[in-house]
């Protein structure tokens, strides 16, 4: 776990706090039964350089490893999904670097060890493009990506849905953070009177824009489609 304060200067200038292990844990306890959901979605709008994504991955991958342990691909692609459903948004982008390093690392040290020699190097290089994905550096306020200063850019931020269609097939869709959070408020309530919203509900016909783009590719094979 990092130290919860990198300098008085970014304490100043971004109010950079990290939260400590204990917390950290606490409050996934308290949500426990989702961090143990394979696919339940987390998104972590200041996600510094990782806690608590980190933690909710590490107990994602103790359920696919108790699952799958002594099945190497059905492992293999569990852990992608794994990996897929966790999102996170800072502001620095050295937080956000250090959280996707963070991030594969955890993964990659449970692949090696469970898939031992039907390791996959294309496997690896899909995981981290997840990652490069789903982990923005960007401003979560406006939802806009950020330069290496952190000021707001033209580009909004974009999230991947990752969903297997198949038992290799992997389908990317592509969604403006922005869109997902407001999209159109009318059409928001009617929805919200039948079922609860997701991070990635189906785009309605009256929400122009939410939707962007949709892949599918083998999912070892995701980075092909950068």
């Amino acid at each position: 776990m990092t130290q919860q304060v990198k300098s008085k200067q970014r304490v100043a200038e971004h109010g950079e706090v990290f939260t400590a292990e204990r917390e950290v844990k606490a409050m996934c306890d308290l949500v426990k039964q989702e961090t143990e959901r394979i696919d339940s979605r987390f998104l972590e709008p200041a996600c510094g350089d990782g806690n608590f994504l980190s933690e909710i991955l590490s107990r994602k991958l103790t359920i696919v490893k108790k699952k799958y342990k002594r099945l190497p691909l059905d492992y293999e692609k569990n852990a992608i999904l794994a990996l897929s459903s966790i999102y996170g948004v800072d502001i620095m982008l050295d937080n956000a670097i250090a959280c996707r390093e963070r991030l594969f690392a955890i993964w990659d040290k449970e692949y090696r060890a469970i898939c031992k020699k039907e390791c996959r190097e294309d496997t690896r290089e899909a995981a981290r493009f997840i990652l490069s994905r789903n982990i923005v550096c960007g401003n979560a306020l406006t939802l806009m990506c950020v330069d290496e200063n952190g000021n707001d850019t033209a580009e909004p931020i974009v999230f991947s849905e990752w969903a297997f269609i198949t038992s290799t097939q992997l389908q990317r869709k592509d969604y403006t953070f922005d869109e997902l959070l407001n999209g159109d408020d009318a059409s928001k309530k009617k929805r919200q009177k039948k079922e609860q919203l997701t991070l990635f509900d189906e785009p309605q016909a009256d929400e122009e824009g939410k939707f962007l783009k949709q892949y599918i590719s083998d999912y070892r094979r995701v980075q092909d489609n950068g």
